[in-house]
């Protein structure tokens, strides 16, 4: 049985560029890093809830078009100075939210879609629950 995510591990063009803004922007906690990738933590380093963020260079990578995000937790007091970190670090904004929460659409260095977000799983089944708005034929299973 699949009991949680283990890593995600991201292919970026440029180790340096992409680990400055993990670090730096998104305040992810540094493990290692050498020519070719850098390992983080998105968490503390002794919480057994933190995922293990992985670069990995690819220069030959392409961005891609579909609808396929990360989405990073971040505290309802923490949003707003994070949300101007990042947009004052030049991260392209790729789409306005329109979810329950307050959430942040960008653009890592590479193009990836990230999001920060300040709801979970639970909010938004609560909310859909009282009014599904436009999604159709809904089948609950919590």
């Amino acid at each position: 049985m699949i009991t949680s995510l283990n890593h995600v591990t991201l292919a970026v063009k440029d180790i340096e560029t992409s680990f400055r803004f993990y670090k730096d922007i998104l305040g992810f906690t540094p493990l290692c890093k050498w020519e070719g990738s850098a390992y983080f933590l998105v968490g503390g380093l002794h919480d057994p809830n933190s995922l293990w963020f992985c670069l990995d260079r690819d220069i030959n990578r392409q961005t891609s078009l579909c609808s396929t995000h990360y989405a990073f937790s971040v505290s309802s007091e923490e949003f707003k100075a994070m949300s101007e970190r990042i947009l004052r670090s030049g991260a392209i904004i790729f789409k306005e939210n329109a979810s329950p929460g307050d959430s942040l659409y960008f653009l890592d260095p590479d193009g990836h879609k990230l999001e920060i977000h300040t709801g979970d799983w639970k909010a938004r089944i609560q909310i859909k629950k009282k009014n599904t708005g436009n999604w159709t034929n809904v089948e609950w299973f919590v």
